[in-house]
C-alpha cells in the first residue's frame, strides 16, 4: 500500500483514497473517492461526494466543488503556454510561471469522461457533461454536453 499524503492535505470524513496516489497542499471534501494512480496538487479543492477516478490530474488552481464525478486519466492544466526557461535560457522562477498561471473551476454535479483535458482558465458549469477524450478550451454552459477537439457544445442536459 503505497500512498504519499502530506501532512498539509485537508481531508473530510469518510474520504476514501485507494493505493498509489499523491497528495499534497489539497483539500478533499467529506464522502469523496480517490481513484489508485491520481495526483491532486497543493492549492487544489475537492468538494464531497466526488469521485475521482484512477490515473487522473488535479494541478494547482482547480476547484472542484461538491458532486462532481472526474473519470479515468483527466487532465487539468493551469499554464496554457508552458515554458522551462526564459528568453534569456534561464530556469524561470516561480514568479515568472504564475504570471501565466490560470485558476479553473468546475462547478457542481458536472461530470467530465475519460482522457478529457481542460485547459487552464475554464469554468465548467454546474451539471454540464465532458465527452470523453475533449479538450476544453473554452467555458462550458451549465447543463450542457460537449464534446471533441476542441470541445463544442452538442445539447443540453434534460
Amino acid at each position: 500500500m503505497l500512498k504519499k499524503i502530506n501532512n498539509d492535505v485537508i481531508l473530510g470524513k469518510d474520504v476514501v483514497i485507494q493505493d498509489f496516489v499523491n497528495l499534497y497542499g489539497c483539500s478533499i471534501g467529506d464522502n469523496t473517492r480517490i481513484g489508485t494512480f491520481v495526483e491532486i496538487q497543493k492549492g487544489a479543492e475537492i468538494g464531497k461526494n466526488c469521485k475521482i477516478q484512477s490515473h487522473s490530474f488535479i494541478c494547482e488552481g482547480v476547484k472542484i466543488e461538491d458532486g462532481v464525478f472526474v473519470s479515468h486519466n483527466v487532465t487539468f492544466i493551469n499554464d496554457n503556454y508552458p515554458r522551462a526557461t526564459t528568453a534569456e535560457g534561464r530556469l524561470e522562477n516561480d514568479e515568472e510561471w504564475r504570471a501565466r498561471f490560470k485558476p479553473t473551476l468546475v462547478k457542481k454535479n458536472s461530470a467530465i469522461g475519460s482522457s478529457a483535458t481542460i485547459l487552464g482558465g475554464i469554468t465548467i458549469g454546474e451539471g454540464a457533461i465532458v465527452g470523453a477524450g475533449s479538450v476544453v478550451t473554452k467555458d462550458v454552459e451549465p447543463y450542457t454536453i460537449v464534446a471533441g477537439v476542441p470541445a463544442r457544445a452538442l445539447r443540453r442536459v434534460k
